[in-house]
């Protein structure tokens, strides 16, 4: 499997660091994660983003607007939602995502 790049966006600051550090464990993933949506922006914009993971706290307007802008630019990008649940189920998420997607 190649490796998959990640973008992760979500404003609980508790929270980021434990998606990205279960996104990191996981040795065919690389995952980096923002808090503000205009830099998570630039960064989606200057690198190949394979999934992008909406966690907690983003408005409802900023969520709608920051998947928009994700998929007018790369069509191509799994964009989900994950709001908690644990490291089983945010894999299982991603990987249920990619075989729906018939990308593995």
């Amino acid at each position: 499997m190649k490796l998959l790049e990640f973008l992760i966006l979500g404003k609980n600051e508790a929270i980021l660091p434990i998606l990205l550090r279960l996104v990191n464990a996981n040795e065919n993933w690389n995952g980096v994660s923002f808090s503000d949506e205009k830099i998570a922006q630039e960064y989606f914009l200057n690198n190949k983003i394979d999934i992008v993971l909406l966690s907690s706290g983003i408005e409802d307007h900023i969520e709608k607007e920051f998947t928009s802008f994700c998929l007018k630019h790369h069509p191509d990008v799994e964009v989900i939602e994950h709001f908690g649940g644990g490291s089983g189920l945010l894999q299982s998420e991603i990987l249920h995502r990619l075989h729906l997607k018939g990308k593995i």
